[in-house]
């Protein structure tokens, strides 16, 4: 393995993670803020819940037209330009004074930071040898509880004792990491190959192609099915932090810790997933298996648990698989794709899914918690769409491991 991967591959792919990571902490430290953040503007759970949703609409529409622009002028560059506007719009999140300017910042640092999903996405999956490409892509996903595991770190000591404006200018630290994108990294070839044809695209031609009859029924149920789990995830990772404070009755960053390192724990549930999807079932079949065993673990750590232990090591059980789904979900959604248009189908089925149920989920929640409380809203809010995204990849077709990226769309043309 170590002979097929080292080299361009993993030197994109270390680049790639790291990158990706950096956006994660960036976004992260959003979340351990709400509490003391909402209680300084005088934000009420629901004025939060609506911040949240019209930052991430805007961000994900605006991540569309990025995602186009990574196919259109190259996956590196708009990395670069992605790292450092999201470092600088996170940092700015210190200088908040209303709901209107957080809201404002909110949906840059969600675009411009969420932009790397598709950019990175499509390097790895483009450079990655065909046998280990659903390990290299899902690995990468790692990314997000390593980048909220390190927001964690730096969340329990700044909030304690600087309060949450210094705790946003911990973003600045990925802001130097742009020179490492750019002396480090270098196009995919396959890019280079099909960039003559991308150039002169306009965006509305590249979603367009995405509706076309053989991409049609690929394009809406994935973006169904992401819409779905990420109403899901919106409506319980963002309020997490919150959760254990006003439900469990946590001190603030008792609550960053357990969350920081549920996520750390739940990167082994991310390799597990890869490695199955890679070598033991088809990522299809994984994505399924592992989003209702996260439905299922989610809920037992709603209803089951009582003690600071017992929850702990049940939202580390909980993030293995719920957030760990996201290592298969995101090779199989960057694989389907043709070079040509694979990160604006990420972006599209991708990011654009991801942000807007990330708008609704925390709207949902945050009025549904006012009317039954905080454990009956995670359970109908979270929990049943959550089930319904993984019954709902059932209608995708399978990709066998192993074959060329570029032969999979012979692949999904044939027929079952």
């Amino acid at each position: 393995m170590w002979s097929e991967i080292r080299g361009t591959p993993m030197k994109a792919f270390s680049v790639c993670l790291i990158a990706y990571g950096f956006s994660q902490l960036d976004l992260a430290l959003f979340a351990y803020t709400v509490p003391s953040l909402r209680k300084d503007l005088d934000l009420t759970l629901q004025d939060m819940g609506l911040v949240v949703g019209v930052s991430y609409a805007l961000g994900g529409v605006l991540q569309v037209w990025f995602g186009h622009l990574t196919d259109r002028f190259g996956r590196k560059t708009m990395m670069q330009v992605s790292l450092a506007a999201a470092s600088l719009f996170v940092a700015a999140h210190s200088l908040v004074t209303g709901a209107i300017m957080l809201t404002v910042l909110r949906a840059g640092a969600i675009f411009s930071g969420g932009a790397l999903y598709p950019a990175t996405g499509a390097i790895v999956t483009e450079v990655a040898p065909a046998r280990y490409r659903g390990i290299m892509a899902g690995l990468l996903q790692t990314a997000y509880p390593l980048g909220w595991f390190a927001a964690a770190m730096f969340a329990a000591p700044f909030l304690s004792t600087y309060g949450w404006r210094p705790l946003f200018l911990v973003a600045l630290l990925s802001l130097p990491y742009v020179l490492v994108v750019r002396t480090m990294l270098g196009e995919s070839a396959r890019f280079t190959s099909v960039k003559d044809t991308t150039q002169n695209r306009s965006v509305f031609t590249s979603i367009g192609e995405l509706f076309t009859p053989e991409m049609r029924v690929r394009s809406i149920t994935l973006f169904t099915a992401q819409f779905l789990f990420v109403v899901a995830y919106g409506g319980s990772a963002i309020f997490f932090p919150t959760y254990f404070v006003e439900s469990r009755g946590l001190q603030l960053s008792s609550s960053a810790i357990l969350v920081g390192i549920g996520n750390g724990v739940g990167v082994f549930g991310y390799i597990l997933a890869a490695y199955v999807g890679e070598f033991v079932l088809t990522r299809r079949t994984t994505v399924v298996v592992w989003t209702l065993l996260g439905a299922a673990a989610f809920l037992f750590l709603v209803w089951g648990t009582e003690t600071y232990a017992a929850t702990i090591t049940a939202f580390a059980v909980m993030s293995m698989f719920f957030y760990g789904t996201a290592a298969v979900k995101f090779a199989y959604l960057a694989e389907i794709f043709p070079t040509r248009l694979r990160a604006t189908g990420l972006a599209f089925c991708g990011s654009l899914a991801v942000n807007l149920g990330t708008a609704l989920g925390p709207l949902l929640v945050s009025n549904a918690v006012a009317k039954v409380g905080w454990d009956m809203a995670f359970s109908v809010v979270v929990g049943v769409p959550l089930v319904c995204a993984g019954l709902f990849y059932l209608l995708l077709k399978p990709v066998p491991s192993g074959i060329d990226v570029d032969d999979v769309q012979k692949h999904m043309a044939a027929k079952i």
